[in-house]
């Protein structure tokens, strides 16, 4: 007979017993005593256990002298309340008490919330239901989340966006949770939800909005960019209590990012790029706006449809979310910005650049003009370098190119790829390990005018014609980019410059020799030295035979 539960066998005992069954038959039956079946007919409920009573300790004797201390600490002053060390102490020291500290502390954490209670100075928690009108408010928060990216297993933070009414929320991931990707954060969601809450935004005390809280009350010292910020956009900010005690005045985000990070992040995504997962992410939103939260009766995308059309319209002009830094450049040709380096290029030695730190990249400047631009590191402590920044300093020292750290990083990056590889090994037979590089390092110097596919595709065509000079690599990679220009159905003519291919120079000259105008050689002259040897040759033997 498969186990069951006290109540489950009082019912079966009523059954049997309504049925006409005696009680002998169903002591038998059930494999229980006449008092369990005369107790399962007269009530339904089984008695409760009996609560055996506490074993008596050695801190009994005790207990009221603790209860007293706990009750005097209630009007002592906050630093001068008694620890359980200081309670275990007095025990011993004026009581002579025989007792363990672990029994004095399991004993005073039940205590001391009862003593609370009992005194009515225990602080009551209680949540009070909220309605929120459409287009009125919304809630922000950051959210750690762990990815693989590019084959490395990364942190970053999630930025949520969401509207208390409808629920919809908005979505980013960014490689940090700083000011610019705080920003851009709220720049992509209102663009998104094509309108400002007219009320007010619930925040954490984030120090990308807040530079101090002042003691407990609301008032908080904001960042001065922050301010700007919520003046262009007309946000209305809301901080909620510092610490885990405030989490609830904006529960509505703190739950969305639970749900997004379960549900969207579980497996953990494999990714090229961030590029990449926010292209996923946009999809996620739209998929979670046909969801119920609860048990409301329409869709988020339903209820934001009403919401949609009571939010503020946005402001024309932008708003420069990026951060500024004017760094130095040292003598490596590298920037520091936020404990990572950076590349530029080296005739900006020793001036200071400006550069405008964004949440996936940032962008450098000399004066007004963009000159170096870089996907932002994500770790500490990096390096990123752009091969193309050293090429002016590595054509006059070639020997510093094969060692260089920003080739190794365009190899991994791909720039760099095993044509330029076979291209340099035939230069270098052929011209020597100086001009073989320098050659490899003037073509390098052409994707600045030529598109990086082109110029691969004319290092092949060189190479296979054994053409190891810029020259013909980039004639070659015009020819490329300009039969793709020529419009379908249009081929280049035959014997055409785009028909031709790249070959040795004594091999053209040969090929395209002048007509040669002089008259073609003549023997006569030496028919008539013949003739005369041989009339002379005849005299001579007539006078021998005379």
């Amino acid at each position: 007979m498969p186990q069951m539960s006290k109540v489950e066998l009082y019912a079966a005992i009523r059954r049997d017993h309504r049925g006409g069954m005696k009680i002998r038959e169903i002591e038998r039956k059930y494999n229980v005593s006449w008092r369990t079946v005369r107790k399962a007919v007269d009530s339904v409920w089984p008695e409760p256990r009996k609560q055996l009573p506490p074993r008596p300790t050695a801190l009994d004797p005790y207990k009221s002298v603790i209860d007293g201390i706990l009750q005097a600490d209630l009007d002592a002053p906050r630093k001068q309340r008694h620890t359980i060390t200081r309670i275990f102490h007095r025990l011993v020291e004026e009581h002579a008490a025989d007792v363990s500290y672990q029994m004095v502390r399991r004993y005073v954490s039940d205590r001391k919330p009862q003593i609370l209670v009992e005194s009515g100075k225990a602080p009551v928690e209680a949540f009070v239901p909220q309605t929120h009108q459409p287009g009125m408010e919304a809630e922000v928060d950051f959210g750690d989340v762990t990815i693989r990216l590019a084959g490395e297993l990364v942190t970053c933070y999630l930025f949520s966006f969401r509207l208390s009414y409808s629920g919809k929320a908005v979505h980013r991931v960014f490689a940090s949770c700083g000011q610019e990707a705080f920003f851009e954060g709220h720049v992509h969601a209102l663009r998104t939800l094509g309108g400002v809450p007219r009320s007010k935004v619930r925040y954490d005390n984030l120090k990308a909005a807040v530079a101090r809280v002042l003691g407990l009350s609301r008032a908080r010292v904001e960042a001065d960019r922050w301010i700007a910020f919520r003046s262009h956009f007309g946000i209305e900010s809301f901080y909620c209590r510092p610490g885990i005690e405030g989490a609830h005045e904006k529960g509505g985000v703190e739950g969305q990012i639970g749900y997004f990070r379960r549900n969207h992040f579980t497996p953990m995504p494999e990714v090229d790029s961030l590029a990449e997962l926010n292209e996923l992410v946009d999809q996620w939103d739209l998929h979670d706006g046909r969801r119920r939260i609860g048990s409301r009766p329409r869709t988020i995308d339903e209820y934001f449809q009403v919401e949609r059309p009571l939010l503020m319209p946005l402001p024309e002009e932008p708003f420069e979310t990026g951060r500024l830094f004017t760094p130095r450049v040292d003598r490596y040709s590298q920037i520091a910005v936020r404990t990572n380096r950076y590349s530029v290029p080296v005739r900006l030695i020793g001036k200071r650049v400006r550069v405008v730190l964004h949440a996936s990249h940032l962008v450098v400047y000399d004066r007004n003009m963009e000159v170096a631009r870089h996907e932002r590191l994500i770790a500490k402590g990096g390096c990123r370098l752009d091969l193309d920044h050293y090429l002016e300093v590595l054509i006059r020292k070639p020997g510093a190119f094969p060692g260089a750290t920003a080739l190794e990083q365009a190899r991994s990056a791909g720039k760099f790829t095993p044509v330029h590889d076979a291209w340099w090994a035939a230069a270098v037979r052929a011209h020597g390990d100086t001009a073989g590089t320098r050659a490899l390092i003037e073509v390098l110097l052409l994707a600045r005018h030529i598109s990086h596919e082109h110029l691969v595709a004319g290092l092949a065509m060189a190479l296979r014609a054994g053409a190891l000079t810029a020259d013909a690599v980039a004639l070659e990679a015009r020819k490329v980019a300009q039969a793709e220009d020529e419009p379908a159905g249009h081929p280049s003519p035959v014997g055409s410059a785009g028909a031709a291919t790249v070959t040795f120079l004594h091999e053209w000259r040969l090929a395209h020799l002048p007509p040669d105008t002089r008259p073609l050689p003549s023997v006569t002259h030496y028919d008539q030295l013949l003739r005369r040897r041989r009339a002379s040759g005849g005299e001579h033997r007539e006078g021998e035979a005379q």
